[in-house]
């Protein structure tokens, strides 16, 4: 082996690594379990505070328009069609959470109107400018996980 071939390895084989690392699991192909989705969707950790901000953007997660949090509590307009998120983190576990997050009626019911915000299967009358997407990124979904992991 040369020092061409060496410097080459030493470069690509690390990318290849990487680029495997950061693949992105579809909608279509989550892999839904009796203990949730154990698998991060895109092998990154979510990041706490992008999740909170996502989970209060009206035009992302809007999870205040139907939880209540405490952690939250200055911010407008907490719902209360669902439950209080206080305390999801010791009621469910991670791969619960991401589940439900992803699609919330694998977990609960057909009937519950909470959105499945990494699914295509979002039902009819759809935006056509929305059509074929989800209302949250893979990464997206990993980090409103990681910050409901914080409400304990």
């Amino acid at each position: 082996m040369n020092w061409r071939t060496t410097i080459t390895a030493l470069v690509f084989v690390p990318c290849l690594v990487a680029g495997a690392a950061a693949a992105e699991v579809a909608p279509n192909d989550v892999a839904f379990g009796d203990d949730g989705v154990s698998v991060s969707l895109t092998g990154v950790q979510g990041d706490v505070e992008a999740g909170a901000a996502a989970f209060k953007d009206r035009g992302l997660g809007n999870c205040l328009a139907c939880h209540a949090n405490k952690d939250m509590s200055k911010d407008l307009f907490h719902g209360n069609v669902g439950p209080s998120l206080d305390g999801v983190a010791e009621r469910y576990d991670e791969a619960m959470l991401r589940e439900i997050v992803i699609n919330a009626k694998q977990v609960f019911t057909s009937e519950t109107v909470m959105p499945g915000f990494y699914s295509l299967d979002v039902g009819k009358d759809v935006v056509k400018a929305r059509e074929g997407q989800t209302i949250l990124s893979a990464q997206q979904v990993e980090d409103v996980v990681a910050y409901l992991g914080t409400l304990k």
